[in-house]
């Protein structure tokens, strides 16, 4: 990822987070899983810093948002081994940034509801294109 995409998906997360008033950590990673870019807006917990950077982790190690490794826990479909490995945060707010079909990092955040960070985490990788 350049780092041009990885400001403008952080650029683009700020703005949905700031719109709403929402306190959160923003994490951006490359496709190598390690982190590109980071915020953390005033008033954020503490704790949302290394969970925005493990739900953008996990997004680009899975491939996939996260909140298909939270749902299919929740419903007993996913092997629980996975949980165990390094690098998984099975939490809603991470989504990969994909530009031309290609996956090149990911998006976390935490420090809302679950949907909201998702919600900016998605605004935000929509921005890297």
């Amino acid at each position: 990822m350049s780092m041009d995409a990885a400001r403008k998906a952080l650029a683009g997360a700020e703005v949905e987070a700031k719109k709403n008033n929402w306190p959160v950590a923003i994490a951006v990673v490359d496709s190598s899983g390690k982190l590109a870019a980071f915020s953390k807006k005033d008033n954020t917990q503490h704790a949302s810093v290394d969970s925005a950077i493990g739900k953008a982790v996990t997004a680009n190690n899975l491939k996939r948002p996260n909140k298909a490794l939270q749902d299919g826990t929740a419903q007993g479909v996913v092997d629980l081994r996975i949980l165990g490995q390094p690098g998984i945060t099975p939490l809603e707010g991470g989504v990969p940034i994909v530009v031309d079909g290609k996956i090149i990092g990911a998006i976390g955040v935490s420090g809302v509801m679950s949907n909201q960070d998702s919600e900016v985490a998605m605004t935000g990788a929509a921005a890297a294109k």
